[in-house]
């Protein structure tokens, strides 16, 4: 497996990737799946000052991973918040792991030294459309519970929670 830079061009691949996780999942609580052009956009406007990582094998995008400013503000230059998402064909196969250390890598370079991640967590339960997984996941890699925000979000006619993450670099 090789982890390199998102193109532009990849924006139809990885939002194949995003798509189920908007119709299928409360992880992300987006309500509709954004154009190719919007997602372009994305990319563009990531790739502009971040890192935005691709996971590929044998020619195909299996995850990808990027950074975001986590505050507009000039003191908050040193943090950014991190997503993932990877096929679901792929998980548990390493390669959110792979993602996130090259990401790591790339932005200890750059002088970034806190990473955030917010994540959807149900109330209580795990349902058909959310779990702990992803809290689970940041959890062995480093990131520390820090908040949560209790029935912040409604998706599913059901609402769920968010909490924040951070790990020191």
């Amino acid at each position: 497996m090789e982890i390199r830079a998102a193109k532009i061009s990849d924006a139809e691949e990885l939002l194949s990737i995003y798509a189920p996780y908007v119709i299928d999942t409360a992880i992300t609580f987006e309500y509709d799946v954004p154009t190719t052009e919007e997602f372009r956009e994305r990319i563009e406007n990531t790739l502009k000052k971040y890192p935005y990582l691709c996971a590929v094998e044998n020619g195909k995008i299996l995850g990808y991973a990027y950074a975001t400013t986590f505050k507009e503000r000039a003191a908050y230059q040193w943090s950014v918040e991190l997503s993932i998402y990877v096929e679901k064909k792929a998980r548990r196969q390493g390669v959110g792991r792979k993602l996130y250390e090259a990401l790591e890598k790339e932005l200890k370079k750059s002088g970034i030294s806190n990473l955030y991640a917010c994540i959807a967590v149900p109330v209580q339960e795990a349902d058909e459309y959310l779990n702990f997984d992803s809290e689970n996941f940041h959890a062995r890699l480093g990131f520390k519970k820090v908040g949560t925000f209790t029935k912040c979000a409604r998706k599913f006619d059901r609402f769920y929670s968010m909490i924040w993450m951070e790990k020191f670099i």
